[in-house]
């Protein structure tokens, strides 16, 4: 008898119900942060990762993930600015690679590396 009691108040209480869903919901959430870290498709989830924010802009930043390490770089007023000559073209081959030629005023010749 003390069984059917018990049952009857289960039955009656509605907080039971609510603490339930609330369990349903935080399994929910527990699988979607799961499912979301280990999206492949997540940037941060490659050894080398380079992602620019706002490009072309006054704000713009460059954030450079190498292995564990992470650094951001934001533009400042004095990109494509300072003192130097112009040392010769450099020109984009259909293969992929790049051939410096150098103006013919320039008599410094740039070691190999």
């Amino acid at each position: 008898m003390s069984l059917d009691i018990l049952k009857e108040d289960e039955e009656l209480n509605p907080i039971l119900s609510i603490v339930n869903l609330v369990d349903v919901f935080l399994i929910m959430i527990a699988a979607l942060m799961i499912i979301i870290v280990q999206n492949p498709l997540n940037p941060f989830s490659q050894e080398e990762v380079v992602v620019v924010k706002n490009p072309d802009s006054e704000n713009m930043e460059m954030i450079v993930k190498k292995g564990r390490e992470i650094k951001r770089y934001k533009a400042s007023e004095g990109i494509g600015s300072g003192e130097g000559t112009r040392a010769g073209v450099a020109y984009r081959m259909k293969d992929g690679s790049f051939i410096y030629v150098p103006e013919s005023g320039n008599t410094t010749s740039v070691p190999n590396q």
